[in-house]
């Protein structure tokens, strides 16, 4: 049996990213019109042969964060197919066929191992995990501008809802997006942190954050904070009463 494991690798990953029997560097291709070219490794870290297939796909995301995928001609990369011996390492050179505009664009680069292509011996039984990686590729523009917005939206059946909006020209990466409740003499009563994900350059994310309804009844003010590299956003909600009602 055969089992598709697919793997998203996340920023912020210092050195090569493992990914089941075998490791990719860097995490993140960046090009640029001075760079338009760039090489990725990948390494074979198994004691057995590994068949990988590339694929390229122009990268968007909806406000809730999730991937959506578009076939694309902008990236060109060598070699599509590559077979790598135990321990073996080789580059593929990612480069591209699109003009460079204003606007950052975004796409991601896809190792998918495949089958051994030796038949299992007779008898044999196993399941083979497979894996998928995704590596993002981003187009940068000449003058890049990371900013952002923050928008609270309010609190419906103890649900807190609010938005970052990228009003800049590339992608950012929130690095802590927390919420605090505050009672009514100031202390703190809820501290929760929320993970942050890709915002594309343009885009928007929606985080809705339910409260522990033993907390929320005794909130009277949220307080929310996003850190975008050195620029916190910050929003102050006063919360109405019955917020916290089902």
């Amino acid at each position: 049996m055969l089992v598709l494991a697919g793997l998203g690798l996340a920023l912020g990953q210092a050195g090569p990213a493992a990914a089941a029997s075998f490791s990719v560097n860097p995490t993140q291709v960046f090009l640029t019109s001075g760079t338009p070219t760039k090489l990725l490794g990948i390494r074979n870290e198994s004691n057995r042969p590994l068949r990988f297939q590339l694929t390229v796909f122009a990268w968007n995301q909806n406000p809730k964060g999730e991937m959506q995928l578009a076939p694309t001609s902008d990236i060109i990369f060598f070699p599509p197919l590559l077979t790598l011996a135990p321990k073996e390492d080789r580059n593929v050179r990612i480069g591209v066929a699109a003009r460079f505009a204003t606007i950052e664009k975004t796409y991601r680069l896809f190792i998918e191992e495949l089958p051994p292509s030796e038949k299992p011996l007779e008898g044999q039984t196993g399941v083979t995990v497979l894996t998928r990686v995704g590596i993002p590729v981003f187009m940068e523009p000449p003058s890049p501008v990371a900013r952002g917005t923050l928008q609270v939206t309010g609190i419906q059946k103890g649900t807190l809802a609010f938005q970052v909006n990228n009003t800049g020209n590339v992608h950012f990466l929130p690095e802590r997006v927390r919420v605090q409740g505050l009672d009514g003499t100031g202390a703190i009563v809820l501290n929760q942190q929320v993970d942050g994900w890709y915002i594309l350059a343009g885009g928007s994310r929606v985080y809705e954050l339910p409260l522990p309804p033993s907390d929320c009844a005794r909130i009277t003010a949220l307080q929310i904070e996003v850190q975008v590299g050195e620029t916190t956003l910050k929003q102050r909600l006063d919360t109405p009463k019955g917020a916290c009602a089902p």
